[in-house]
């Protein structure tokens, strides 16, 4: 895990890989959960006998936005950033969901520092990530995650 503790620090990393995180299992239970509180409830995602038979995937899948939600926990898993007084999700650019997650599979965050601006006092980062699937060579998701860190001086 990297920490960071002002602009500088964070603008040292630049071009370069910050971290990979750890794998997390997007499992039924998980997906089935989302559903719920999403009310996205299509049968691809939550109907496993279904979807053995008609998809084409032979199996559940995971939603793109459960899979996307699982960005900022993979995120802290990668870097700490100290002397904050708030982070701010600002945006997500170049987004393109490269593969489906089948239920039971698991995904880990792969980050690089694409892009950092000191814009009056706050620290615009551009985090270019990837969504990886252990065992596979596409990925499920890949962009470039913006956050503005406003550090305490």
């Amino acid at each position: 895990m990297v920490t960071i503790n002002s602009y500088d620090e964070f603008a040292q990393l630049l071009g370069k890989n910050i971290g990979v995180s750890d794998y997390v299992e997007l499992n039924q239970e998980r997906i089935n959960l989302f559903a719920d509180a999403t009310l996205d409830h299509q049968w691809i995602h939550v109907d496993t006998e279904k979807a053995k038979a008609e998809s084409p995937f032979k199996s559940t899948i995971a939603h793109g936005y459960l899979t996307l939600s699982m960005l900022p926990y993979l995120w802290n898993q990668i870097i700490k950033v100290n002397n904050l007084k708030m982070m701010i999700n600002y945006g997500i650019d170049k987004m393109k969901f490269g593969q489906p997650v089948l239920s039971g599979q698991k995904i880990r965050l792969v980050a690089d520092l694409h892009n950092i601006q000191n814009l009056r006092g706050v620290c615009k980062a551009e985090i270019k990530f990837a969504l990886e699937i252990e065992g596979q060579k596409k990925n499920a998701l890949e962009g470039i995650a913006i956050f503005l860190y406003y550090f305490s001086n």
